[in-house]
């Protein structure tokens, strides 16, 4: 397989696999490229190499930004903006655990706090959803914090979790 096929392979894998660690395929494709580019790029780029709009890009790359993946950097004599995306497998995991947790389990915990707390009115159905939802509400706090204590273990995080899990 040659350099294009391979790079272009990669990206349309990584692609289809960002709706695994939820976000959607152009935004998954746009970090991708950056992860394997030797140097910062423009949205003109981005926009070139995806063959995609200027507003998917610069929208995509807006939400990058906001998950903490990508940064923009400055580059000395250009006015054009420049992207970059973090480099390193086990901190870009980290991030994404991290970010997932905030925009998916938090708000999950909140609901099931809310709904576990209503007023038990003595029938039986009540008391079912009252049960059911303490018991969702303990198992996605608990998956919560451990996912918290590894996301905190900085360098290595999933090395070291797995291994600890191990012994």
């Amino acid at each position: 397989m040659e350099y294009q096929e391979a790079k272009e392979k990669f990206i349309s894998t990584w692609g289809s696999l960002g709706t695994l660690w939820g976000i959607n395929k152009a935004m998954a494709q746009i970090q991708a490229l950056l992860f394997i580019s030797t140097k910062p790029l423009t949205t003109e780029e981005i926009m070139a190499e995806l063959k995609i709009s200027r507003g998917n890009t610069s929208m995509n790359v807006r939400q990058l930004i906001d998950w903490g993946i990508v940064n923009k950097e400055l580059v000395a004599g250009e006015r054009k903006e420049f992207f970059t995306t973090e480099k390193d497998v086990q901190e870009l995991a980290r991030i994404i655990a991290k970010e997932r947790s905030r925009r998916e389990i938090k708000p999950v915990i909140k609901i099931l706090q809310d709904v576990s707390g209503i007023k038990d009115d003595g029938r039986a159905e009540t008391q079912e959803l009252i049960k059911q939802t303490k018991a969702l509400h303990e198992l996605a706090k608990t998956a919560d914090s451990l996912l918290n204590k590894v996301v905190d273990q900085k360098q290595n995080w999933l090395t070291k979790s797995i291994l600890k899990m191990i012994n």
